[in-house]
């Protein structure tokens, strides 16, 4: 009964949704940094720029991020309530290629190739896949 137990807990425990670390909003070394607009493409909302989303800007516009983030401004993309990641799509060009192709994760089962924010939810595959081995986190956890 005990054996019984522990499977259904487990169970449930991996079976469940993915959920999302807390939020690591870098530094504030990024070119566009202390402009009032977040452009870290890793959120999305009210508070972020209108110019286009680099990745040099990943983890380096922290106190715009966090100050219209904090505000109800900004909302990480493709993470719900409750912390729960939304993997997207597999519409990508780059999609089900073993590399995840997305800027909002890192580690080592990225890709090695310039990280574009149109694949934003675009890999959800490779990035779900990586991320359940433990190969990647949420960019900047």
């Amino acid at each position: 009964m005990r054996i019984i137990t522990c499977v259904m807990v487990a169970t449930c425990l991996f079976a469940g949704p993915v959920l999302a670390q807390n939020v690591n909003f870098g530094d504030d070394s990024g070119e566009w940094a202390n402009d009032g607009e977040c452009d870290d493409p890793r959120f999305e909302g009210a508070g972020m720029t209108s110019t286009p989303l680099l990745q040099d800007d990943v983890l380096h516009d922290a106190t715009d991020c966090r100050t219209a983030f904090e505000a109800g401004n900004l909302t990480l993309v493709g993470v719900g309530k409750g912390g729960i990641i939304n993997f997207g799509d597999d519409n990508g060009e780059w999609s089900n290629d073993g590399e995840c192709d997305d800027m909002r994760f890192a580690g080592p089962g990225m890709t090695s190739t310039p990280l574009l924010s149109e694949d934003i939810m675009h890999d959800a595959t490779d990035c779900k896949t990586a991320y359940d081995a433990g190969r990647l986190t949420l960019a900047g956890q």
